[in-house]
């Protein structure tokens, strides 16, 4: 057996990935005999606690009557409810990323001076080595950002002196510099495979020091150089909410077990973007996109609710679309009533699609979202309500913004590195032993056969 093509299937692989296939298939039932709570969560979709932690929570049941009551859902950062983080940093016409990254990682919120220093101090954090971008980013480049984002993390660690101290001081450098620089590896990346995969022309700007976060990205990424204050605001809106999300996603998760182990903190961040990499994770917003492709070529009258409805039947009946039976953006393992998210940036999505001229595609979203909440409780039976949540709107702004689709997972990660960022410092003060969860084995002993015998 020869594997000589690198990416080739050869009819040898087919032929052991079918035996592979059938030495390793386990019957739904013996889930149940054995009570395994299959992906860490209840029967009723309810999260298995594997840990304690003071950085988010999340809010979507009520104890009424001794009884479990899904309720609008609410989300926290260290005690606030990011409803208000973001209504105080938008009513004084302000950027709110930096201001939510400080909050995460140190607890408690900035006065004006130390958000200023702070801002300065991710400012400074905000370059990379000398030829990283030639030699490291430009090298190799290929058609996933997140793939190259996470090649970038770990050669960062090349670069580093004091790579695989987990002391606090030296494990919050690294996490400052990389939630500094991840805008940066990631348009660099995206120019990288635009110039030599897709043949463009290779544009390289520097990050402007007195910029934001948001602002920096959209600088990066254009041409001109220029963009809107609503486009701005849209995006740092979006980092904000995208931050931190309880310690039980995938990626955060992810961390936490990396994190255990002792490893460095460039190759914990490069498990969680591994993880957000999944489109059951990150990706999401980018099937939501194509969904309404769809749904714009085969549905006329965007106001018409019975011809909507009727297409949104289709695509849950498994006859339109990529015939998942999903209806993306609708629904999430935690929320059940409402995604505080999704109600939050909703009003900046339907400002900036009447700067953009979009409004008739905003109220095609509205609608949609208001009838598949309908559709999919007829259709399904399911324990708790269904609404949109951030994916939902997310997408749809950053095709506004002209954003690639390249970087939209991208995106996640910048703002999702100070979550993960501040779970990591936690578990390094507070765990102490290693993440080891119990697999039970299903597998009948049998006696070895010698290989004259077999």
């Amino acid at each position: 057996m020869a594997l000589k093509n690198y990416s080739a299937v050869t009819p040898e692989i087919t032929a052991l990935s079918e035996l592979c296939t059938k030495n390793n298939h386990i019957t739904p039932e013996l889930y149940e005999k054995h009570q395994v709570k299959r992906g860490l969560r209840d029967l009723d979709g309810k999260g298995v606690v594997t840990g304690l932690t003071e950085i988010s929570k999340i809010v979507s049941s009520k104890q009424e009557n001794g009884k479990t009551v899904p309720c609008e859902g609410e989300l926290y950062y260290r005690g606030i409810n990011v409803k208000d983080l973001v209504g105080g940093f938008l009513a004084e016409d302000r950027f709110g990323f930096e201001e939510t990254v400080y909050l995460l990682l140190f607890g408690e919120l900035p006065d004006g001076e130390t958000l200023n220093d702070f801002c300065k101090l991710l400012s400074d954090a905000r370059t990379l080595p000398k030829n990283f971008v030639r030699d490291v980013i430009m090298k190799a480049p290929n058609q996933d950002i997140m793939n190259s984002l996470a090649k970038s993390v770990l050669q960062l660690y090349s670069y580093d002196k004091n790579a695989n101290d987990i002391s606090i001081p030296n494990v919050l450098r690294q996490c400052l510099h990389l939630i500094a620089n991840f805008p940066l590896l990631s348009v660099y990346a995206y120019r990288a495979y635009r110039h030599y995969i897709k043949g463009k022309g290779l544009i390289i700007h520097n990050p402007d020091p007195k910029l934001s976060t948001a602002e920096n990205i959209l600088r990066l990424l254009r041409a001109d150089k220029s963009f809107t204050q609503l486009e701005a605001r849209l995006l740092d809106l979006s980092l904000v909410l995208h931050a931190e999300h309880g310690g039980g996603n995938n990626s955060t998760f992810t961390n936490h077990v990396v994190t255990s182990s002792g490893t460095d903190t460039y190759s914990a961040m490069a498990a969680s973007l591994c993880s957000l990499k999944g489109p059951k994770h990150g990706g999401a917003n980018i099937k939501v996109t194509h969904m309404f492709a769809d749904i714009k070529k085969h549905v006329s009258d965007w106001n018409d609710d019975e011809e909507i409805k009727a297409y949104l039947l289709k695509i849950l009946n498994k006859e339109a679309f990529d015939r998942s039976g999903l209806i993306y953006g609708m629904g999430h393992a935690v929320y059940s009533v409402s995604d505080p998210r999704a109600g939050v940036f909703r009003g900046l999505v339907g400002k900036l699609s009447e700067e953009k001229g979009k409004t008739k595609e905003f109220a095609l979203y509205n609608n949609v979202a208001r009838l598949a909440t309908e559709v999919i409780a007829e259709k399904r039976k399911i324990y708790k309500g269904v609404s949109p949540n951030i994916d939902f709107y997310s997408g749809f702004a950053y095709s506004m913004m002209e954003l690639p689709e390249e970087l939209y997972t991208p995106i996640f990660a910048v703002a999702r590195v100070a979550g993960w960022s501040a779970h990591r410092i936690e578990e390094l003060i507070n765990a102490g032993k290693i993440i080891r969860p119990a697999y039970t084995s299903v597998s009948a002993d049998r006696p070895y056969v010698k290989l004259a015998d077999r």
